[in-house]
């Protein structure tokens, strides 16, 4: 008996379900790639807001060596940092390239402000790290 016609899958759809699956992998590993980038992205943000937060209230409590040193620990790898002191005001900059500066002109920044405690100037270390002078 000859085989039917219309009878099972015709023969210009094999292979349709390899197609449809490698598209479905690719668009998923796409989608995939882009969410970690997008989570890495704001995790770099938020490393240069809270170095610039800790670079102006370390600046304003009279510590400007020890807040370039936090906010360099605190950044992410070659952020750069702009500490500028005006007054009694402490304005911090932190930029810092996206994933190791290796996207170009993408750059992750975070800015800080803050008052001078009263009494303190940012170039003189705070009384409390004065040498205290030899018993005698």
């Amino acid at each position: 008996m000859p085989p039917l016609r219309g009878v099972g899958a015709p023969e210009r759809d094999a292979g349709a379900v390899t197609v449809e699956a490698a598209l479905a992998l690719t668009s998923l590993v796409a989608v995939v790639v882009l969410a970690v980038g997008a989570v890495l992205t704001a995790a770099g943000q938020l490393q240069c807001i809270d170095a610039a937060r800790e670079a102006a209230r370390l600046t304003a409590r009279g510590e400007p060596q020890r807040a370039r040193e936090v906010a360099a620990e605190l950044a992410p790898d070659g952020a750069e940092v702009a500490v500028v002191v005006d007054g009694d005001e402490v304005r911090v900059d932190v930029q810092a390239g996206l994933f190791g500066g290796r996207l170009g002109a993408l750059r992750a920044h975070g800015r800080a402000a803050a008052i001078m405690e009263p009494g303190l100037d940012a170039e003189a270390p705070p009384p409390s790290a004065a040498p205290s002078p030899a018993p005698p």
